[in-house]
C-alpha cells in the first residue's frame, strides 16, 4: 500500500493561488527531462524546480496543467503503472495512484498529452507556460496551439495570448513558507556540519578531492543524497579562481583553503563558503585580509533587513572591503575615490549575494520598475563578501595567492535577519579551535 503524501494540502494551495493570479486561462508546466550521460546511463535525475514546487511529484516524464477560471482544474500527466519497468527501474505511482496522493482532480497516462492537450487548450483565453526554458516544449506548444487554430471553422479558439508563467512562479517562490524554511534549516544544518568535518580533516599533503569526500559523506549520512551544485574546494592560489571545481590539486602547508559548498535536501539549496588555513592556523598576512572580509560580511548581513533594499548589503560590504583594501596599501587615495573608481574590483568583482531556496541562485527579480526591490520576511539571500589577491609586482609577496570568500545563507524576519548558517564556524578563534580538535 502506498503512504498518503502528508503535504498534499501544502501543495494543493500552492496550485490553488496560482491559479488565482492568472484568472482565467491554462498553465502548462513540465518537469525535467532524464539526460543520458553515456550509453544507456543516465545522469541522476532531479526534477525541474516549479514543477515539484507545484506537485511534490518526483518522477520524469510528467507535465502538470492547470485551468484558470470558473471551474479550476489541476490535472497532472505521468508514466504508466508498468511492473515489468519497476522490475528495473523502482516504482512508479501511475495515474490512478498519482492522482489521489497528490491531490490532482485528473490525471492521464503521459502517452495521452498531445491528444488531451489539444481539447484543454481550445477556447481557453491565455496560455502560459515556461517559455523559452527548453526548445523542445517551446515546439510542442506551438504545434499543440496550431492544432486547434486548424479547427477555427468549427469554431473552436486557440488561446489568443501565451505568457511566461515564471513571471507568477519566480514571484510565489521568493518568499518561502514555513515548509520550506523547516527544510532550508535542516539544509543548513547538515552543511554547517560538514564544513566542521572538512576542517577537522584539512591538513598538509591532503588531496582537495579528500576534503571534498568529506562533505559528500557528511552530506549523505544525514540524508542529503546530493551536493546543491559542484562543491568548489580550492586551495593556495586555486581559491582565487572564483568557480574552480577541479578539486585535484596537493594541500600545501602554509596556505589557505576555499570551501564553497551546500547540500540539496528535500529539493532545497544550502550554499556555505567558509576559507580556513590548511595547517590549522593563519599567518599574520591571512588574518589581515580574513578580519577584512569578515567585518564587510558582518556589515552586508547587519543591513539585510526589512525594508531595506537588495543592494545595501552589497553597498555596505564594499564600502568595508575597500576601506580594507587602502588599509592593506593594494588600493590607493581615499575611499571616496577608491569607490567612484572602482579600483577595489581588482580584488573584489563579484556581487555580495543572491537569493537562495530551490535553486542555488533561485528565482526572483532583485529589481522592480529599476528600482532595487526591498527585502521582506520569508525572502532568503547569501552574503558573502570576498577577496582575491593574485600575484603582481605591486602586491606584497605575502599577500599573493590569498583568495578568502565567507558565505552564509539569511532569512530575512519582521524584526531582522537569522543566519541558517552560524553554525560553521567562520571567527578566526574558532576556526583555528576546530581545527586543534581533529578527529
Amino acid at each position: 500500500m502506498t503512504r498518503p503524501n502528508p503535504n498534499i494540502a501544502l501543495y494543493a494551495e500552492r496550485r490553488r493561488k496560482l491559479q488565482q493570479q492568472l484568472q482565467r486561462g491554462i498553465a502548462i508546466i513540465p518537469t525535467a527531462t532524464e539526460v543520458a550521460r553515456n550509453a544507456d546511463t543516465h545522469y541522476d535525475y532531479r526534477y525541474d524546480s516549479n514543477f515539484h514546487y507545484l506537485t511534490g511529484f518526483a518522477e520524469p516524464e510528467s507535465v502538470l496543467v492547470l485551468i484558470a477560471g470558473e471551474k479550476p482544474q489541476s490535472i497532472l500527466f505521468c508514466r504508466d503503472k508498468n511492473l515489468e519497468r519497476e522490475i528495473w527501474d523502482g516504482h512508479r505511482y501511475g495515474p490512478d495512484a498519482a492522482c489521489e496522493q497528490f491531490g490532482f482532480d485528473a490525471a492521464y497516462p503521459i502517452a495521452q498529452l498531445d491528444e488531451k492537450l489539444a481539447e484543454l487548450i481550445a477556447d481557453q483565453p491565455a496560455l502560459f507556460y515556461p517559455l523559452g526554458a527548453n526548445q523542445a516544449w517551446d515546439t510542442r506548444i506551438i504545434q499543440a496551439r496550431e492544432a486547434v487554430k486548424a479547427k477555427a471553422r468549427s469554431g473552436v479558439r486557440a488561446p489568443s495570448d501565451i505568457s511566461d508563467i515564471c513571471v507568477h512562479l519566480n514571484e510565489m517562490r521568493l518568499i518561502k513558507d514555513a515548509h520550506e524554511l523547516d527544510i532550508m534549516r535542516r539544509a543548513a544544518t547538515i552543511s554547517c556540519g560538514a564544513h566542521r568535518r572538512a576542517m577537522r580533516h584539512t591538513r598538509p599533503d591532503r588531496q582537495e578531492y579528500e576534503i571534498e569526500a568529506e562533505l559528500l559523506h557528511e552530506f549523505c549520512r544525514h540524508g542529503a543524497r546530493h551536493p546543491a551544485y559542484t562543491s568548489i574546494v580550492a586551495g593556495g592560489a586555486n581559491a582565487c579562481t572564483l568557480h574552480y571545481v577541479g578539486n585535484n590539486a596537493r594541500l600545501k602547508d602554509g596556505d589557505l583553503l576555499l570551501i564553497d559548498a551546500g547540500c540539496e535536501l528535500d529539493g532545497y539549496a544550502a550554499d556555505i563558503t567558509r576559507t580556513f588555513p590548511v595547517n590549522g592556523r593563519f599567518d599574520s598576512a591571512q588574518k589581515d585580509v580574513y578580519e577584512i572580509v569578515l567585518a564587510a560580511q558582518a556589515a552586508a548581513i547587519a543591513a539585510a533587513q526589512p525594508g531595506n533594499t537588495w543592494n545595501m548589503p552589497h553597498d555596505a560590504a564594499v564600502r568595508v572591503l575597500a576601506q580594507g583594501f587602502i588599509d592593506l596599501k593594494i588600493c590607493h587615495g581615499s575611499l571616496d575615490a577608491v569607490l567612484e573608481k572602482e579600483s577595489y574590483k581588482r580584488f573584489y568583482m563579484h556581487r555580495t549575494g543572491h537569493w537562495l531556496g530551490r535553486d542555488v541562485h533561485d528565482v526572483g527579480d532583485y529589481k522592480i520598475n529599476g528600482e532595487w526591490r526591498a527585502l521582506q520576511p520569508g525572502m532568503t539571500l547569501t552574503v558573502e563578501p570576498g577577496c582575491y589577491i593574485r600575484p603582481a609586482d605591486d602586491i606584497p609577496l605575502a599577500l599573493w595567492n590569498i583568495g578568502i570568500r565567507i558565505e552564509d545563507d539569511i532569512l530575512v524576519t519582521a524584526s531582522g535577519n537569522e543566519v541558517l548558517t552560524q553554525a560553521a564556524p567562520k571567527t578566526v578563534a574558532d576556526i583555528e579551535e576546530v581545527m586543534r580538535n581533529e578527529d
